[in-house]
C-alpha cells in the first residue's frame, strides 16, 4: 500500500514504480516501458481538441495543464470549467430544439402524439413538439390517391401475404358474369383517425370498394350494366363506400369512382356480341310492330270518333227538325182556330207550290191566244233532259 500512495489517478512523481503494475502507471504521467504499444491517433486528436476547448473557454494550454498537474499531486486528466458546461448545455439545447421543431406544408397536416397518444393536430407552418415526450406524424391530406380494382393484380399486405386477387369477375342477378374494372380516388380527411383506426389504408379502401361493387352488381342485370346504368352504378358505389369508411372512422374521403370497364368475360365475348346483335334486332322489330300497331289503332280510333260525332250531329239535326215541325204545326193550328178560311187557303197555296214547283209547265191564257192564233211550242230538248 505504501508503494501506491499516489492512488489510481496518482502522478506525484513517486519513484516507487515497482508495485503490482510493473513500473507502469495506468492513468498517471509516468512513462511507458519499452514493450508498451503506441498511443492511437484518436487519443491524440481527442487530447488536442480538449486542449483547444480549454483555451477557448479561458483555461490554460497544455503546458500549463501539465505543469499544474505535476505539482502537488493534481489530476492529470482534462479539467471541466463552467464555460465548458455552459457550452455543452447550449449545444444540447440546440440539438433538442432542432429535434423538436418541424414544418408542415399547406397541403399537409400533422398529428402530435404525447407518449404515443393523440395530443393535437398541427397547423401549416412551423410547429414545435417537445421531443422525446411529443412526436409528430405529417400526412398529406390534399393529394389524391387512386386504387385500381379489377385489373387482375394481386393485393399484398406488408408481410407479403396475398390478401385478395382483384380479377374483376362479378356475378349479376340474372346469373351472368361481367368483368368490371374501376378506379377509386380518395384522400385523407382526418389524419388522426387514419393513424389510430386504420392499419392499412390502401388495402382497406381496396377491400371495401370491391365488396361494395360486388354487392351492387349482384343486384343488377347484365344488359343495364353494359349499356345504361353506368352512371347510377358509380354514384351508388361512391355513396356506399364512403358510408362504410365513415362507419370505420377511417378519416378517408372518397373523391370519385370511375367505372373504366364493364364487359363480358373474354372467353365468351364473341358469343355475347352475337346475342347482343340478336337482342337489338328483336328490339328493333318490336319497336316497328309497336309503331304499326299504334298507327292502326290511332286511325281506327279516329274513324270511330268521327262516326260517333256524325251520329251525334244527325241525331241533333233530326231532333231539331222534329221539334221545328211540331212547333210549326202548333202555330198553324193556333192560326187555323182563329181564321179557318184564310188558313185553309194559305195551306192550299203552299201545298200546290210544293207540288208544282218542280214541274216543267207552260200556262197559256186562251183569251190572249185566241183560236189558232198561237202555235204551241214543244221544247223537245227540255223533255229529253227531263227524261234523262
Amino acid at each position: 500500500m505504501a508503494g501506491n500512495s499516489g492512488g489510481p489517478w496518482g502522478g506525484g512523481g513517486g519513484g516507487n514504480n515497482q508495485g503490482g503494475n510493473n513500473g507502469r502507471d495506468p492513468q498517471g504521467g509516468g512513462g511507458r516501458g519499452p514493450n508498451d504499444g503506441q498511443i492511437p491517433e484518436i487519443d491524440e486528436l481527442m487530447k488536442k481538441g480538449q486542449e483547444q476547448l480549454r483555451v477557448l473557454m479561458g483555461g490554460r494550454g497544455g503546458d500549463g495543464a501539465r505543469r499544474g498537474g505535476g505539482s502537488g499531486g493534481g489530476s492529470g486528466g482534462p479539467g471541466l470549467t463552467k464555460g465548458t458546461v455552459a457550452l455543452a448545455a447550449l449545444v444540447g439545447l440546440g440539438l433538442w430544439a432542432f429535434s423538436s421543431a418541424y414544418t408542415v406544408k399547406p397541403e399537409e397536416q400533422s398529428v402530435e402524439l404525447f407518449l404515443g397518444e393523440y395530443y393535437r393536430t398541427g397547423n401549416p407552418g412551423l410547429n414545435f413538439a417537445p421531443w422525446p415526450f411529443v412526436t409528430s406524424e405529417v400526412i398529406n391530406t390534399t393529394s389524391e390517391r387512386t386504387e385500381i380494382i379489377g385489373d387482375g393484380r394481386r393485393i399484398v399486405d406488408r408481410s407479403g401475404r396475398v390478401v385478395d386477387s382483384s380479377d374483376g369477375l362479378m356475378l349479376t342477378t340474372d346469373a351472368n358474369i361481367v368483368d368490371i374494372e374501376f378506379q377509386v380516388v380518395w384522400n385523407v380527411s382526418d389524419p388522426s383517425k387514419l393513424l389510430f383506426n386504420i392499419a392499412e389504408p390502401q388495402e382497406t379502401v381496396q377491400a371495401v370498394s370491391e365488396s361494395v361493387m360486388r354487392e351492387i352488381i349482384a343486384a343488377s342485370r347484365l344488359a343495364p350494366i353494359l349499356n345504361t346504368e353506368r352512371g347510377a352504378i358509380t354514384a351508388a358505389a361512391e355513396e356506399r363506400i364512403q358510408s362504410l369508411l365513415d362507419e370505420y372512422e377511417s378519416g378517408i374521403n372518397i373523391v370519385r369512382v370511375n367505372l373504366d370497364q364493364a364487359d363480358p368475360p373474354a372467353e365468351v365475348i364473341d358469343s355475347f356480341r352475337e346475342v347482343q346483335a340478336a337482342e337489338q334486332a328483336r328490339v328493333r322489330l318490336e319497336r316497328e310492330a309497336d309503331a304499326y300497331a299504334n298507327k292502326v289503332i290511332a286511325e281506327a280510333r279516329g274513324q270511330a270518333a268521327q262516326t260517333i260525332e256524325e251520329a251525334k250531329g244527325y241525331s241533333a239535326r233530326v231532333v231539331n227538325e222534329a221539334l221545328g215541325e211540331a212547333a210549326r204545326f202548333t202555330a198553324v193550328q193556333e192560326e187555323y182556330s182563329k181564321a179557318p178560311d184564310v188558313t185553309r187557303r194559305r195551306l192550299y197555296l203552299e201545298t200546290m207550290e210544293k207540288v208544282l214547283g218542280d214541274v216543267d209547265k207552260m200556262i197559256l191564257d186562251p183569251s190572249i191566244t185566241g183560236e189558232g192564233g198561237v202555235v204551241p211550242y214543244l221544247p223537245l230538248n227540255e223533255l229529253n233532259k227531263g227524261s234523262n
